[in-house]
């Protein structure tokens, strides 16, 4: 009985551990998930605005632009308090040090929770340290983030950020369409005024720069700026290949053979750097193009001393108020051209994917972890505040009618409402970089002349889209050793790019330059880039 009474009493005691052990466990589980819920919505869903029941402060990265600084009195940041219960606490980094004041953050673990105007593959670098939260968890709380991606099929872009895990760090800025936007400026008047259509291919522009040159042989056709990356960038495509911003790392997707090549190597480069070098020869194109400042080659064009240059919708409106006060207005005329084709066709490269937002890993531990996952899904990816952002406030900046957005009398954008004397961005934070990102079609074409969405139309009616790469996305291992052998690949491509247009190197040493590159470590990069693409495809597919 005694013996009984023994291992009775035992079972209750180790029911009773169990019990208190079990409670202990639930308790720290509910705990935990109402920590990481305080102040989100219960019922928080598209066309919903996200705000908290109580007043929350999160911390974020601002990239301060020049033209328009930081102003801690911005209506911006009243207007986002007020809709959101939520207020911004920015560190400001001026814009020009971002890149590298935003690692050094990352890295001491300083970083504030959001982080803005990260391009893709820069998230990269923070992945293997932990710092920065695999998003593609968590996109479940996000649900005008996963509208727009299931909405616009935007699946396969956004397979390209994965990294070799299989899952994504940054949550990019998502447009409806691909969004081109740099190309050749032209003197339509000096055009017209010889005859010259607009050209459509870049044999066209070589034709038009030959008429150029005979009619004002004390002036050069085309003075470019960017040191001429933006205009190799939208010609490569053309020409069947990548070059210049579009270089990137020097790899090209071929899927005919299903492998990457090393696109500095290829025949369609060695077309693309004889097309140029024909451009200098014939005194077509500045050799300055390539090392002078971007105002050197403004001052060029504004004044009349060439006619073509590189730029986008912003730069026509400033390139127009400078020959205002150099030329008179009505004395001259601009416009942007459609990107001219080249050999390969009419084409054009783009991502509907842009820079986007990295969220600190240290967000995971607040109390208030769900209602940041909502307040930036709601600020980066719901319609109300895509338009908010631009626009300003309903009444106050803009009007809205029938569906049509007027800014109000006062506010000015880009030459929007040339009368307005206030700028939405400098005065009030408006149509900045930080946030204004991303968005369907119809929104992006609300703030542009018409001469723009003229360019973006015939863009869109002209070219075929090239298709997105496939990723390569190495491990953390290879990811270092990857570096070192991609960047001084890049640097010999850039440097001889840059001889090869100019003349200081003969492209009869074309061959010679590409058994260079293997002499560098080529081969081993782009058998490392292979390998690691096949296995993911293998472990993914």
């Amino acid at each position: 009985m005694e013996k009984f009474f023994s291992k009775r009493m035992r079972m209750l005691v180790l029911l009773t551990i169990f019990t208190i052990v079990f409670a202990g466990c639930s308790d720290k589980s509910s705990t935990d998930v109402e920590k990481e819920q305080k102040g989100a919505m219960d019922s928080y869903g598209v066309g919903e605005t996200f705000k908290s029941a109580e007043e929350l402060e999160f911390t974020i990265m601002y990239s301060d632009h020049p033209n328009y600084p930081y102003k801690k009195d911005w209506l911006l940041w009243e207007e986002i308090a007020d809709r959101t219960n939520v207020s911004l606490k920015p560190t400001i980094i001026p814009m020009s040090d971002y890149s590298q004041k935003r690692s050094l953050l990352i890295s001491s673990g300083d970083s504030p929770l959001i982080i803005p105007k990260t391009y893709g593959g820069e998230e990269s670098a923070f992945v293997s340290s932990g710092a920065i939260l695999p998003v593609s968890d968590y996109v479940d709380k996000m649900p005008h983030f996963m509208d727009k991606v299931t909405k616009w099929g935007l699946e396969d872009e956004l397979e390209g950020l994965r990294q070799n895990d299989g899952k994504y760090y940054l949550l990019p800025g998502l447009h409806e369409a691909v969004w081109p936007d740099y190309t050749l400026i032209v003197r339509t008047d000096i055009f017209e005024e010889n005859n010259i259509p607009l050209p459509t291919t870049w044999d066209e522009v070589y034709e038009a720069m030959r008429t150029l040159k005979a009619k004002y042989p004390d002036n050069i056709p085309f003075s470019d700026r960017y040191q001429f990356n933006s205009t190799l960038n939208i010609s490569s495509v053309g020409f069947g290949t990548k070059a210049g911003w579009g270089f990137v790392n020097g790899l090209t997707y071929k899927k005919d053979a299903d492998e990457f090549i090393y696109t500095s190597t290829t025949d369609e480069y060695k077309e693309l750097l004889t097309y140029f070098n024909k451009l200098v020869n014939d005194g077509l194109l500045d050799k300055e193009s390539f090392t002078q400042d971007d105002e050197q080659a403004i001052q060029k064009f504004v004044s009349g001393k060439s006619f073509i240059i590189n730029g986008n919708s912003q730069d026509v409106v400033s390139y127009r108020n400078s020959m205002n006060q150099l030329l008179g207005e009505g004395n001259y005329s601009i416009s942007k051209i459609t990107v001219p084709g080249g050999p390969a066709g009419q084409l054009m490269a783009g991502t509907r994917l842009e820079n986007g937002v990295m969220i600190s890993s240290k967000a995971k531990q607040s109390e208030n972890f769900e209602a940041l996952l909502q307040f930036v899904d709601w600020l980066y990816y719901s319609d109300e505040a895509q338009e908010f952002v631009k626009w300003g406030v309903e009444g106050t900046t803009f009007t809205k009618e029938n569906g049509e957005r007027k800014l109000t009398a006062d506010w000015n954008y880009n030459g929007l409402n040339p009368a307005g004397s206030k700028d939405l961005r400098i005065e009030n934070g408006f149509s900045g970089g930080v946030f204004t990102y991303g968005g369907n079609t119809e929104l992006l074409h609300s703030m542009m002349l018409e001469e723009e969405i003229k360019f973006q139309e015939n863009m869109k009616n002209v070219k075929t889209v090239v298709p997105a790469e496939p990723a390569i996305p190495y491990t953390i291992e290879d990811r270092e050793r990857v570096t070192l052998l991609s960047t001084p690949l890049k640097d010999y491509s850039d440097q001889n790019t840059l001889k090869f247009i100019l003349g200081t190197r003969d492209l009869s040493e074309f061959d010679a330059f590409v058994n260079e590159l293997k002499n560098q470590g080529l081969d081993q990069y782009l058998e490392l880039a292979n390998k690691t693409y096949q296995d993911y495809n293998k472990k993914n597919n």
